[in-house]
């Protein structure tokens, strides 16, 4: 069983902590917190913690939270580390994990040149294999490649896609939720280039606005393909893959709201999704055109896509043996959304 360090235990670093302890494979080894607020409270109920300095160590003594020790102490009782730390703040940190020589995997706040090899485990799971450094893509980026790559199989394409984000996660005071509407100027935004390095060659151009709300992500996505396509034939690509689920707006499914709400009333830990929830009765094709809206839980998507790194790079199983285990044991699959 290997030994798992998460640097950071925020809104990923805690869904991959817990995820990780469901595997029969890996383990959590300790967390990283900077500060102990009431989330290192909560933690240290699980997990071994583990801080950066004799700074930060202080706060913990002061305010009663045991400290196991410093991040090099982590990293030594560890196989692998999984940085879940803020945006940018992983590119500073990997020297510390190369002066130690131990792999890291990195999250979609950093870019791609820091590891120059982003994940998805349907596309790319065997580029990982062995590899010291990976960066698990970005949630929205994650959302869009679990839809994408299935239709490879089809032929080939380009890509024209829309993103609604939210403005940040429900628990995040301070940025928002913002009273507007603020458009990501630059286009491409980041999604399409992020998209492009795993499914590599890929035409695709994003363009992005920010909305007030913190459930999630919608996306509406138009595919033109080199050829006519089948409806159907595009139902049956996307249903091989359990990552991907259907709501129905005859089931009055309609919203990011309803999405929540199914999760949490079937027994979703944190009301987690961490499929792509497509709405079946918005799939349209026109000849050689597909459209579809798409739902991405900004929060949960990129926890399967960090397990399935841990066993490429600690080459522990196969692509479809690692996702079906990984799938088992977050219930991925297994629920029913509608008709």
């Amino acid at each position: 069983m290997v030994k798992v360090g998460i640097n950071g235990y925020g809104t990923i670093g805690k869904r991959v902590a817990d995820a990780v302890n469901l595997q029969d494979d890996m383990k959590v080894s300790g967390i990283v917190k900077t500060r102990p607020d009431y989330m290192a409270f909560v933690a240290s109920r699980k997990y071994k913690i583990f801080v950066p300095d004799a700074k930060s160590k202080k706060l913990f003594d002061d305010a009663g939270i045991k400290v196991e020790g410093y991040i090099d102490n982590l990293i030594d009782d560890s196989e692998i580390i999984v940085d879940a730390t803020p945006d940018d703040v992983g590119k500073e940190n990997k020297p510390i994990y190369e002066s130690h020589k131990i792999k890291a995997i990195f999250q979609g706040g950093e870019d791609h040149e820091l590891t120059n090899l982003s994940f998805n485990a349907y596309a790319n799971f065997n580029e990982a294999w062995g590899k010291d450094y990976v960066r698990v893509v970005s949630c929205n980026t994650t959302g869009l490649i679990r839809t994408i790559y299935p239709l490879t199989a089809l032929g080939n394409f380009k890509v024209r896609a829309n993103l609604v984000r939210r403005a940040t996660d429900p628990n995040d005071h301070k940025k928002g939720p913002i009273n507007s509407i603020e458009p990501d100027l630059k286009i491409p935004s980041h999604h399409g280039p992020d998209v492009a390095s795993v499914l590599k060659g890929l035409d695709i151009q994003t363009m992005a606005v920010k909305v007030p709300t913190t459930l999630m992500h919608v996306h509406f996505v138009n595919i033109i393909f080199d050829r006519d396509q089948d409806r159907e034939k595009i139902m049956s690509e996307w249903k091989k893959y359990r990552r991907i689920v259907f709501v129905s707006g005859k089931d009055d499914v309609k919203s990011t709201g309803q999405l929540m709400e199914i999760a949490r009333e079937t027994g979703r830990s944190r009301s987690d999704l961490y499929e792509i929830v497509l709405w079946k009765d918005a799939v349209s094709v026109k000849g050689n055109e597909l459209f579809y809206y798409q739902g991405i839980h900004q929060e949960s998507d990129v926890v399967p896509e960090n397990i399935d790194a841990i066993r490429s790079m600690l080459q522990l199983k196969g692509k479809e043996d690692s996702i079906n285990q990984t799938d088992k044991s977050l219930k991925i699959g297994e629920l029913v959304y509608g008709r």
